[in-house]
Order: C-alpha cells, then sequence, then structure tokens
C-alpha cells in the first residue's frame, strides 16, 4: 500500500511538472542573475547564483583541460547526421511539453559600424516583433547602441515544463540505435 501511495505521488509530481526561472542582467563581460528550478511550482529544488566563486575556480581548472583535449567534430557530426530526423520529431513533441509564463528580455546591441548597427538592429527587431505576435507572454524588446560592440541585456523567464507528457518522446528517441550511438560518440570524446 505504501508503494502504491509512493508511485501514485511521484506520477502527481511528473504531471504537475517543474518550473524553471531565470533572471539575468549582462553589462560587458558581467553576468548576474539567478536559475531556480521549483516542483509543485513553489518548493525550490535546485538554485545557482551567478556569478558565484565556485565557477571561477572551475574556469581556471578547465582551461588546461580544454588544451589537452581536442574533440573530433567531423566525427560527432557524422555521429549526428542520421539522428536529425529524430531529433526534429523529439523538439516537436517538446515544444508541446513546455508551457512560457513569463519572456521579458531586453538586448542591447551594437556594432563598431554606425551602419551595421542600423542593418543588424533592424533584423533584430523584425524577429523579437515576430516572436511578441506570436507568443502572448513574450515580451522582447532591443535597443541599438553606437557606441563600439555591445551585446548586454537584462531579462525576466520563466517556463513550466511537464514532465509525464516528455517522458515518451524522451523514451522513443533514446530507443533509436542512431541516436545511442551519437550519445556513446559524445560521451567517449
Amino acid at each position: 500500500m505504501i508503494i502504491l501511495i509512493i508511485i501514485l505521488f511521484i506520477i502527481f509530481l511528473l504531471y504537475i511538472g517543474v518550473k524553471i526561472a531565470f533572471v539575468y542582467d549582462k553589462k560587458g563581460p558581467e553576468l548576474k542573475g539567478c536559475l531556480k528550478i521549483l516542483i509543485l511550482k513553489k518548493i525550490k529544488v535546485y538554485s545557482k547564483e551567478f556569478p558565484s566563486k565556485d565557477s571561477e575556480d572551475k574556469k581556471d581548472d578547465e582551461d588546461g583541460e580544454e588544451e589537452g583535449e581536442k574533440r573530433d567534430i567531423k566525427k560527432l557530426l557524422d555521429l549526428a547526421k542520421p539522428c536529425f530526423e529524430y531529433i526534429k520529431d523529439f523538439i516537436k513533441s517538446t515544444v508541446k511539453c513546455i508551457k512560457i509564463k513569463k519572456l521579458q528580455n531586453h538586448f542591447i546591441f551594437g556594432l563598431d559600424s554606425y551602419s551595421d548597427t542600423g542593418q543588424y538592429i533592424g533584423y533584430i527587431w523584425a524577429v523579437l516583433s515576430v516572436v511578441n505576435n506570436v507568443h502572448e507572454n513574450a515580451r522582447l524588446t532591443g535597443e541599438p547602441s553606437f557606441n563600439g560592440s555591445v551585446f548586454d541585456g537584462y531579462g525576466h523567464n520563466e517556463v513550466d515544463i511537464n514532465i509525464l507528457k516528455l517522458i515518451p518522446p524522451a523514451i522513443r528517441l533514446i530507443s533509436k540505435k542512431e541516436v545511442r550511438n551519437l550519445i556513446k560518440g559524445v560521451r567517449n570524446g
């Protein structure tokens, strides 16, 4: 009886899903923010503050490792080519499991050339207006900066993910032999 109650509780948690909240503020090379993962939309399971002292220590250690370890990108791309159709189907299924609660971001973009800044900010505004019109909870804005190369921004994003609906597409994806070979290739380097 206890096992049945535990199983029902786990299914209930999976059905309700998790909430992911990401708040950030980027100015120059400095990124400040917070990532939170909540279950039952209230109980914090994971929280990460940016920047953290641990990330600075790890960055120094990783610099030495990256020089010694180089992955063969061509080999990984060869493994990934037969998986594109499966990954595309997985992404289509995943979109149905994700509900965007809040998507508020403001970008500041600039290049060294005024004309290039104007041209690319026009492209950015076009993309942002399409996203804003497609989704009711999206508030994406952008502004040009004519003071040299700049890509800064700030935002507040909240996403709900229904994990129970995500399990069948994930199982279908992993059941394909090509995808398992790609995962082994990525893990082994």
